[in-house]
């Protein structure tokens, strides 16, 4: 198995995501990236299902923001 098909699954799932909503996939994005403060607000929007382990775009993003910001 190469990583290519599991690379295209997420590719799709996060573009999809994105096109799809956009708003709930950024702040997703930063508050699990610790770049939002953590209020109740900011909990509605946040979709923890974009998270799950085969969205490993979504988790590269996080962890790339963790780091480096």
């Amino acid at each position: 198995m190469s990583l290519t098909p599991l690379m295209f699954r997420s590719v799709v799932r996060l573009v999809t995501s994105i096109v799809d909503e956009p708003a709930v996939s950024v702040t997703t994005i930063l508050y699990y990236s610790e770049l939002l403060p953590h209020n109740i607000f900011l909990e509605r929007m946040v979709r923890r299902q974009l998270l799950d382990r085969g969205n490993y775009l979504f988790h590269f993003l996080i962890n790339f923001l963790r780091c480096f910001w």
